[in-house]
């Protein structure tokens, strides 16, 4: 088997954690060229911290981390800490991470790596605000046949969204280049809310992953405990979404996945509707599709990828 060679771009977030965890614990399927950290869910100086931790917690301290862009394009920064916690990764005690980041701009590296690879040879995996794969783009839009597809988690049509009514954190984090990144002309699977809260976790899954008997389960038992209390107290229900390893899981298992190729932009001008997602589901514009919007999953099927995933950093 050819392993799929993949960056993931995080702003680690308890869920980024899973999907990192998830894409390191199928070694046989990706080869995880590096992390690039993005300011988000917390500051960038946060998010190199969680990262590394994260690495550290699956064994992997020789993973290559790049800090990249600490602000948003255009916009001032807006960060998640009463999702996330102060630190990005509340819920476990943490040691401070021993591994070092590398020296050069994440920016610099993923063109770096992009223009050196065959074309369609690398898939892009963010999980956070856009604004490293977006200034990558812009600053060197030859790297664009490079790229397999993008496959992201951000945006919400059918939901709406999570930080104001019409937009997903991680569009209106930044959507300048949001915009920049549907408009890029690269294949893009988007897993927006739409599918992510079709997939909830119960406290029985969360057991299961504790009961694994390894750190990497204690640590995302404890983890995710912290991080669910959010969206269970605002949405109701027995548990919340786990959002960013869509990302991992449809890399794996596509099959898992239902979705359709529509037209996407996103809001730049309006205060009220800033970084929503308009999906032209129906073809009203007659633009062309430039992205798979994912609507549907196989729950049962995801939830049992990521704990067998789990159980292999043990």
């Amino acid at each position: 088997m050819t392993k799929r060679q993949v960056i993931i771009d995080t702003d680690p977030g308890q869920d980024d954690a899973l999907a990192i965890l998830l894409a390191l614990g199928s070694s046989q399927e990706l080869d995880v060229l590096g992390l690039t950290c993005v300011a988000g869910n917390v500051p960038l100086d946060l998010t190199t911290r969680n990262a590394r931790i994260i690495c550290e917690l699956a064994g992997r301290p020789d993973m290559a981390i790049f800090a990249g862009c600490a602000e948003p394009l255009e916009r001032s920064l807006v960060t998640a800490e009463e999702v996330h916690g102060k630190t990005g990764l509340d819920g476990p005690d943490w040691a401070e991470p021993a591994m070092q980041l590398q020296d050069q701009h994440a920016v610099d590296w993923m063109i770096e790596t992009l223009l050196a690879a065959d074309d369609g040879s690398i898939t892009l995996c963010p999980v956070g605000p856009l604004t490293n794969v977006a200034t990558a783009l812009t600053r060197a839009p030859d790297i664009a046949p490079k790229i397999a597809e993008i496959v992201l988690m951000g945006g919400g049509y059918f939901k709406g969204g999570n930080i104001t009514p019409a937009a997903e954190f991680n569009i209106y984090v930044d959507p300048q280049a949001a915009k920049i990144v549907f408009a890029s002309g690269v294949p893009i699977v988007a897993m927006p809310l739409d599918v992510t809260h079709e997939a909830l976790m119960s406290k029985d899954w969360v057991a299961s992953v504790g009961a694994l008997g390894t750190d990497v389960g204690d640590k995302c038992q404890a983890m995710l405990s912290f991080y669910e209390r959010y969206d269970v107290e605002r949405y109701g229900g027995d548990g919340g979404p786990l959002h960013d390893p869509a990302t991992i899981a449809y890399l794996l298992k596509p099959e898992l996945y239902t979705g359709k190729k529509v037209f996407v932009d996103v809001e730049v001008d309006s205060e009220l509707t800033m970084g929503m997602t308009v999906v032209d589901w129906w073809g009203k514009t007659n633009n062309p599709p430039n992205a798979t919007w994912i609507t549907e999953v196989d729950s049962d099927g995801f939830f049992g990828l990521v704990l067998e995933r789990l159980a292999a950093l043990g």
